[in-house]
């Protein structure tokens, strides 16, 4: 709807005659983020750490880096924030004939703890409702710097 908002009202500028350049709109499908809630405090950290690292790298003149933070399982003080080589990220696939590089998919790794927690609970999560939820998300209080049980399985942290 925005997108033909901004057309419509370029056409009217076209034919006024004070505009005369193109207008190309390009949509997106907000499918995960319309559908989740707001961040936790950990969440807002962590995407200020990464914008302050991309922030860094670009003023450095650092390129073809993605903004990375490390060490999430300890505290804020203690992460690392850098830039990950975007190659590191990459394989090559071949697509429509052509071979092309594409970021790795990313798939359920079976032998990882994440995946193993959730198998040996799978059969009593058939049975009962065992959710692990605070409430709404909390910016102070109880709960409100808990970081997800998942990375924290993946950081080795729980188990």
């Amino acid at each position: 709807m925005f997108i033909q908002m901004v057309e419509a009202e370029l056409e009217r500028r076209e034919q006024e005659g004070t505009y005369n350049g193109g207008f190309k709109g390009q949509s997106h499908f907000f499918g995960y983020e319309g559908r989740c809630g707001l961040p936790t405090n950990f969440d807002s950290t962590y995407c200020y750490a990464l914008g302050y690292g991309a922030g860094a790298l670009l003023q450095s003149g650092k390129t073809g880096l993605i903004s990375s933070v490390g060490n999430l399982g300890a505290p804020v003080e203690e992460w690392t924030v850098g830039g990950t080589a975007l190659t590191s990220l990459m394989d090559v696939e071949r697509r429509h004939g052509k071979f092309k590089p594409v970021i790795k998919k990313a798939m359920v790794e079976l032998e990882e703890a994440p995946f193993k927690k959730f198998a040996s609970l799978r059969d009593e999560w058939a049975l009962t409702n065992c959710y692990i939820s605070p409430g709404p998300i909390q910016f102070t209080g109880p709960g409100s710097d808990a970081i997800s049980h998942t990375l924290l399985l993946e950081l080795g942290v729980q188990a």
